[in-house]
């Protein structure tokens, strides 16, 4: 294992957090924090768990946003009355939701509302990307810090 994540660990990494932001329920903290106790570079770290996880929420917001109509009204069998009001709500306050897009469970879902309610693209990427930036930054500074821990 120690042999694979040294030769593969960083595409690993990558590919893992790409997956995790689409609807897979998977997690990559676990080889982040890995990669990290095995020497890691902690900045090349960060930064291609921070792209593949964006990346995966960019794909689930493209599902939003090119299946909206068939998964509001054929999946969700959402009424036009029903939808307007969410479109007015998600505008007023739901755009900066996508802050805590890395949060589990509500995560995916927020980047498929942020597709079908059709978040402009570089708004998607600034916010999305900056909460989940976030939370490996914070991740890989504690696992870092862990040894300065009087214990």
């Amino acid at each position: 294992m120690d042999e694979f994540i040294a030769q593969h660990g960083h595409l690993a990494l990558f590919l893992l957090s790409f997956l995790a932001a689409t609807l897979i329920p998977l997690g990559s903290e676990w080889l982040l924090a890995t990669l990290l106790l095995n020497g890691g570079d902690a900045l090349l770290a960060v930064s291609l768990a921070t792209a593949g996880n964006t990346l995966g929420a960019l794909t689930t917001y493209a599902v939003g946003l090119w299946g909206g109509t068939f998964l509001i009204e054929r999946v969700l069998r959402i009424d036009a009355s029903s939808r307007q009001r969410a479109e007015r709500l998600y505008a007023r306050f739901g755009s900066w939701s996508l802050l805590l897009s890395w949060l589990p469970v509500i995560g995916d879902p927020l980047c498929l509302a942020g597709g079908i309610l059709r978040v402009a693209p570089l708004r998607f990427v600034l916010l999305a990307g900056s909460g989940k930036l976030a939370r490996y930054a914070v991740l890989a500074m504690l696992v870092k810090n862990a040894g300065s821990f009087p214990g």
